[in-house]
């Protein structure tokens, strides 16, 4: 028994690893006995002379020719012989999705306008696949290969990228110094692109993104400067931007009073203009104190009042009050 099973083996991905993509078990006998072994996240494929004869999905240990050939398209009815065994290949694939990092090694030049050069800008982000179609693998890639990795996938990738960017920047990039606002459709767009590139390798893009575009320091400097302007609504023109930068900046000539004296009338008209927003509409100040509660009138001609003007006492045209006393001529 020990004679006849000598030569039995285990048909496994011997060299596995996470950024693999494929290993192809070759150029071996496999021997009555001998088992097949899945891992988890692993398919296993049959291919004899470059056509598949069975695909494998579920994990496990199987007996090869008890549990598998029988499976097999046309090689059910191989007999294993006393010193003989069955010659095929099998392909161990990696069924999960890949996620890759990405960036431009060198500057996209954008056209644009406002460049005659064009826009020196560079991308970052990620993309993930995964292996869609067996028989484009194994006729493009598999059966020429014995693995295939993730970098390999990576190179293929960076090598049309920058072309795309420029693509599709073009096209849904309306406004050059904020692309980030574009970034979602510009990232569909090229991932409809490298999914076309893919599918002649049995793979899928099933996502793309931009995490960010990058400019040139003094393009982003331009662009900070110009949001931080606008976050106080425009106060002033260009020429009190330009001396509030120079304050802040140590660069206004003629000394600490001069410097002392802008800063003050900056912070006054700041001021005046916040004042306005706050009430738009302010009533005109008066110039003069308000006028005094007019003086009780005098008896007209010199005739006697009909009431005492201190107590209120009838007076019946008394020269005095009859009530206080309070001479009424």
């Amino acid at each position: 028994m020990f004679f006849r099973n000598q030569f039995a083996n285990v048909v496994e991905w011997e060299e596995f690893r996470d950024d693999m993509i494929f290993w192809k078990w070759s150029n071996r006998e496999i021997k009555k006995g001998s088992k097949l072994m899945i891992r988890p996240g692993q398919d296993a494929i049959f291919v004899h002379n470059g056509k598949i004869e069975g695909i494998f999905e579920d994990e496990g240990e199987y007996s090869i020719d008890s549990q598998i050939i029988p499976f097999l398209s046309t090689l059910k009815g191989f007999k294993f012989g006393f010193n003989s065994g069955m010659r095929v290949e099998v392909l161990f694939v990696n069924t999960k999705e890949f996620t890759v990092r990405w960036g431009t090694q060198n500057p996209v030049l954008v056209p644009t306008p406002q460049l005659p050069g064009g826009m020196p800008i560079r991308a970052n982000g990620t993309f993930n696949f995964k292996v869609n179609d067996y028989v484009t693998l194994i006729d493009k890639i598999a059966g020429i290969k014995d693995s295939y990795l993730v970098e390999d996938v990576k190179i293929r990738i960076t090598s049309v990228l920058d072309q795309l960017l420029m693509k599709w920047i073009s096209r849904e990039g309306k406004d050059m110094f904020n692309l980030q606002a574009n970034a979602y459709e510009i990232a569909q767009g090229i991932r409809e692109d490298l999914d076309m590139q893919m599918y002649d390798m049995g793979m899928t893009i099933t996502g793309f993104q931009v995490m960010s575009f990058n400019y040139p320091q003094e393009i982003q400097d331009m662009i900070t400067r110009t949001a931080s302007h606008e976050m106080i609504g425009n106060l002033q023109k260009y020429q009190q931007v330009r001396m509030t930068d120079g304050i802040a900046d140590g660069n206004v000539k003629g000394g600490g009073t001069a410097a002392d004296m802008a800063g003050m009338m900056m912070g006054m008209n700041i001021a005046g203009e916040m004042m306005k927003t706050m009430n738009p509409n302010p009533k005109p100040a008066a110039d003069a104190k308000p006028d005094a509660p007019p003086a009780p009138a005098a008896a007209e001609g010199g005739k006697k009042p009909n009431f005492c003007p201190n107590c209120g006492e009838k007076t019946s045209g008394a020269n005095f009050c009859p009530n206080c006393g309070q001479k009424l001529n």
